[in-house]
């Protein structure tokens, strides 16, 4: 991982490579109907330079792209990830997932309310990062807990968390003793623990595991047609923070379920205020220029577990390393989702612009589809 290696083989086959738990299709799968297909565009611009983009996808090991507009199919290709009905490895556009589950779990009584300590739903050890911090401020990596999520340096924490994986200890194990650097609430700071600490709110409030929950109350509604897989660790607990693996279709499910305000089929799956809530900023540590990641500030916004771009469409999207997209523009009734390797990533050669690189993309993707 982020050493310049390609990795594309190895997502589209992380459910045969290390354990996971498997959800299955829906009773019931909803296929997306085809609409008019849609040319992409030969360039767009970025950084004051026109790019191509036939040499972008190619340069970013793009496994597969899928665009939906107003719920049909525009444009559907698999390059590298081994067709439509191959699961790919999320990464962090599973933190997208979890918020959902947590907004269900809140509306159904699971939670009482994201202002209380999540520390009255897991275990923590007493004056640790997560002993106080609201419900809130961990959907929004505001915990204060001390973090680093370098994904190039071998000893910083999301590399050690990993670790956590090959059975060293447990995730949960890793959360419960986190040290606090700030005042929760005051800094958004880009941190995968915030959402495993999320994994664990749910199963201690639900009584179900993540896998269950789910499979009940998102890929059954939802009518996912493939299975899904999330990535566990030694003791059974799923990989909250990015060990999802869904097909490009299903995990465009969650984007159109948000484009619809939390609404599939006439049912109100989501609610339409936890949807709402999920995609502003409603902070000035939550805007974009603010928000830190590895060190850096981040030019994109953050809410529950989704990032909000600049600008005045509406936007939001989840975003996974390795250029993992699901991204919405509401304006346009439009979700796409793009399935990446990009070799750089992470690697001593990454400039740390290629997140708002595929942003520009994505957005002139969208303008051929008006």
């Amino acid at each position: 991982m982020f050493s310049g290696a390609r990795q594309h083989e190895n997502f589209s086959n992380l459910k045969n490579l290390l354990p996971v738990t498997k959800m299955r299709p829906a009773p019931e799968p909803f296929v997306f109907p085809q609409g008019q297909a849609v040319t992409l565009p030969r360039q767009f611009h970025f950084a004051s330079k026109e790019m191509q983009v036939d040499e972008f996808l190619q340069r970013t090991d793009t496994g597969g792209l899928l665009v939906l507009q107003d719920g049909q199919i525009r444009f559907e290709q698999y390059w590298l990830s081994g067709g439509q009905h191959v699961q790919w490895i999320s990464w962090s556009v599973a933190k997208s997932f979890i918020s959902a589950l947590v907004g269900i779990a809140l509306a159904e009584g699971s939670i009482g309310s994201i202002d209380e300590p999540i520390s009255g739903y897991i275990t923590v050890d007493a004056g640790s990062a997560y002993d106080g911090p609201s419900i809130r401020h961990v959907l929004q990596m505001s915990s204060g807990a001390r973090w680093n999520e370098d994904y190039g340096d071998p000893e910083s924490d999301i590399n050690r968390f990993s670790a956590a994986m090959a059975g060293h200890s447990t995730l949960d194990d890793f959360i419960a003793s986190m040290a606090r650097d700030v005042e929760p609430g005051t800094l958004c700071r880009y941190n995968s623990a915030d959402t495993q600490a999320l994994g664990s709110l749910l199963v201690n409030a639900t009584g179900c595991t993540i896998s269950d929950y789910m499979q009940e109350k998102l890929c059954d509604p939802l009518g996912f047609e493939f299975p899904g897989y999330w990535l566990i660790d030694s003791s059974g607990r799923e990989m909250a923070f990015g060990g999802l693996n869904l097909t490009a279709r299903d995990f465009a499910k969650l984007g159109e379920l948000y484009r619809r305000k939390g609404e599939w089929q006439g049912r109100q799956l989501v609610p339409a205020d936890w949807v709402a809530a999920s995609i502003r900023c409603d902070e000035p540590y939550l805007q974009a220029g603010a928000v830190e990641v590895g060190g850096l500030n981040f030019g994109i916004g953050y809410g529950y577990q989704w990032w909000i771009p600049q600008g005045d469409r509406g936007e939001f999207t989840g975003i996974g390393v390795y250029n993992q997209f699901v991204y919405v523009d509401p304006s346009r009734d439009l979700t796409i989702v793009k399935q990446t390797a990009n070799p750089v990533y992470g690697s001593p050669d990454d400039d740390h612009t290629s997140e708002l690189e595929t942003i520009e993309f994505l957005r002139a993707v969208a303008n051929s589809c008006e």
